[in-house]
């Protein structure tokens, strides 16, 4: 089979940055807990690039002591489901214990099992196909900064002084047909504000832009060779900050799909559920 130059050099591109990533180290320092997460339960609506709901979401926080469990799901009109269970501890930081994470369904290119033991420094992934399951584990040292399953909470932690929070994400990548778990850096910064509307009331939302850092020579190829992630969207409000809404992919080359805060409607559905 012939390879064109063009293709082997993309290839050999991306074989050096998955490397590159692999043996990257990066200055990693826990989110600070300024505001830290009491009991809550939210109602999210996840909408694709057109505007259209397709998704309904539930987040919720049940607190013991100075321990957290997280639980996110999406449950999608065409079956799909996107759930994500995240324990932590806040003290005057946040740190990450475990994270379990599961996307499967119709609305995602490939389905996808994650499971993260910080302690032990386990990451465990499932690698589904057609004809079999296989379950792969790997020891890693992973940063106390990780913030898969609690990255709201690193917008909503920001200073009136700070003006940039770099924090780690592991996420499983594939290249050349292996598969294994990589450490990359969420860099998150102010990005100003914009009026948003609660009824009549106008207010400010204080928006942040996420970009996905790869680093020096990976992050110069990778937006030549079309594996730079685009940058994410998220906004907080208040002075008392609360999540209201954000924009990316949920999966690696994924969609941009938009999450916002929701609320039950009243009327004909409403008072059917009554009858």
């Amino acid at each position: 089979m012939h390879i064109s130059p063009h293709r082997a050099a993309k290839q050999l591109l991306l074989a050096l940055a998955i490397l590159f990533l692999a043996v990257r180290n990066f200055n990693a320092a826990p989110i600070p807990a300024i505001q830290k997460q009491g009991m809550m339960h939210g109602f999210l609506i996840l909408e694709d690039e057109n505007h259209k709901e397709i998704a309904v979401g539930d987040q919720t926080y049940v607190v013991r002591g100075n321990t957290v469990k997280s639980r996110l799901v999406f449950r999608f009109k065409d079956g799909s489901v996107d759930d994500e269970t995240a324990i932590f501890k806040q003290g005057s930081v946040f740190q990450l214990l475990s994270d379990h994470h599961i996307q499967a369904g119709p609305s995602f290119k490939k389905p996808s099992d994650v499971t993260i033991d910080v302690p032990k420094g386990m990451v465990t992934w499932v690698e589904s196909s057609d004809k079999e399951k296989k379950t792969h584990s790997q020891h890693m040292d992973l940063p106390p900064d990780l913030v898969n399953g609690i990255f709201s909470m690193t917008a909503l932690n920001f200073t009136s002084k700070t003006g940039e929070m770099d924090v780690s994400y592991l996420a499983i990548a594939s290249v050349a047909m292996i598969t294994k778990p990589r450490v990359l850096k969420f860099v998150i910064k102010r990005d100003g504000e914009d009026r948003v509307m609660l009824g009549e009331s106008a207010r400010k939302a204080n928006r942040f832009n996420i970009h996905i850092d790869l680093g020096g020579f990976v992050g110069k190829i990778a937006p030549i060779v079309g594996k730079q992630p685009p940058d994410i969207k998220l906004w907080t409000e208040g002075e008392v900050p609360v999540f209201i809404r954000m924009v990316g992919p949920l999966y690696e080359d994924g969609p941009i799909w938009t999450i916002s805060l929701a609320a039950p409607k009243w009327g004909e559905a409403g008072d059917k559920g009554t009858e």
